[in-house]
């Protein structure tokens, strides 16, 4: 078949979908990367029970792994630049899912560290890699409801996470053996997708040419993408400030809410497990929808309208619903307002198509790892400052206060970024 035949036969084959089962991959194995590390919020009140620990340090247990997951943000995107995210993710999952599994055979609250500082330094490098395969995998148009997808894991892994620890610990009679089942578990999935996802789509043996054709033209409706124009100052800046602003709200719920739902409200384990459920399941249905919704209003708005219209949706409503909670006192009114709060707070995981929308392709893994590294230091700060006001005020007014701010700085710094890149643009036009 001569060149020119083989060019019309990949205009005119059916593509083939391989993208979205790469994208479905990634989803479902950041849903289990966030269960690894959703357990220990989750069995924390049967371990200070055994352990014997204040809500002081309960917290710097619970922000240990905040401590390299932030260090690693920005080498781990850096890796991905350079050796590519399949081998990236593959490695990190095995090493991972050891220090999973190796929080189970603890015997004091400086093993736990340990072993959180293990899974903090190497679950660190997956968002950013996952964040390049999005932008090498999907058309410019349908990146916001792929990265959103993948995110989507981080809720969703809390939500799951309640269930299968709970359960585990149920069906066991131990927390250990529910850390030594998800480590393992955790390692054999790995490997498993590490075999199934390529740097790029035209190195997958499942993907035909008709499928590379379109992800290159972005389809029919977009056939020639604008080169990125890169990121101010300014807009580095907002973006730090409304990703730890956000971060800070759920960072706190994940890391607290388990243990706030158990003490504050009153719930035993199986009813704190399916209230905590309930809350990151609706986490996940909102940041799924967030990305539906951003592709969606960018056929009808600009981006910067579209996506202002959706953080200042979800940080003003996000921001009532945890100043309302001080002043419930029924259990069930309190869940129903965490659900509503965490809905709309994880409209926050927008955030992952700045990188690929605004950076210059080579620099997509460094610019996310940027960007996650001022939401994980959020993670350093807030559990610990939670615990001591836990500890200092004998309750949990101060913390949801203090959260309702965190969300006041995510609504400010998120209405304040330029999604449009046009103060760089001006920039380079006028040099």
């Amino acid at each position: 078949m001569t060149t020119v035949d083989q060019g019309t036969a990949a205009r005119t084959a059916r593509p083939t979908k391989i993208r979205w089962w790469v994208i479905v991959v990634l989803f479902v194995f950041y849903t289990i990367n966030c269960i690894d590390r959703a357990s220990l919020s989750v069995a924390l009140p049967t371990i200070s029970a055994e352990f014997l620990l204040e809500p002081a340090v309960q917290g710097v247990i619970l922000s240990a792994f905040f401590w390299t997951y932030c260090l690693f943000q920005i080498p781990g995107g850096a890796a991905a630049d350079r050796f590519g995210p399949r081998r990236v993710i593959g490695i990190a999952a095995v090493i991972w899912g050891s220090f999973t599994a190796l929080a189970g055979l603890a015997v004091n609250a400086v093993m736990l560290v340990l072993s959180r500082l293990g899974l903090g330094a190497f679950e660190a490098p997956y968002m950013p890699s996952a964040n390049k395969l999005v932008t090498r995998w999907l058309p410019a148009k349908h990146r916001s409801t792929g990265v959103t997808l993948i995110d989507s894991g981080a809720p969703l892994g809390s939500a799951f996470g309640a269930l299968v620890v709970t359960g585990l610990i149920t069906a066991t009679g131990s927390w250990r053996w529910s850390f030594l089942i998800i480590g393992v578990a955790t390692i054999v999935i790995g490997i498993g997708v590490a075999l199934f996802i390529r740097n790029h789509p035209s190195e997958h043996p499942l993907v035909n040419r008709a499928e590379e054709e379109l992800i290159r033209s972005g389809g029919v409706e977009e056939r020639v993408e604008e080169e990125p124009p890169g990121m101010s100052r300014a807009t580095v800046f907002w973006m730090v400030v409304g990703r730890i602003g956000w971060a800070m709200v759920f960072w706190g719920l994940v890391t607290w809410g388990p243990t706030y739902l158990s003490q504050a409200r009153g719930l035993d384990l199986a009813a704190m497990g399916f209230a905590t459920f309930l809350i990151f399941l609706c986490g996940a249905v909102g940041e799924i929808l967030s990305g539906i919704l951003a592709d969606t209003l960018q056929k009808r708005m600009s981006p910067n309208r579209a996506f202002k219209l959706l953080f200042g949706g979800s940080g003003a409503l996000s921001l009532l619903a945890l100043a309302a909670l001080p002043f419930v006192s029924d259990a069930a009114t309190a869940v129903t307002l965490l659900c509503i709060g965490v809905f709309f707070n994880l409209f926050g995981g927008l955030y992952w198509t700045i990188p690929g929308r605004l950076a210059k392709p080579e620099r997509v893994g460094v610019v996310g790892g940027v960007m996650n590294f001022a939401g994980t230091s959020a993670g350093i700060v807030v559990p610990i400052v939670a615990g001591l006001l836990v500890q200092f005020t004998g309750g949990y007014t101060a913390v949801l206060i203090y959260l309702a701010v965190c969300a006041a700085i995510y609504l400010v710094g998120s209405l304040s970024i330029d999604f449009e890149g046009r103060g760089v643009r001006k920039a380079v036009a006028h040099a």
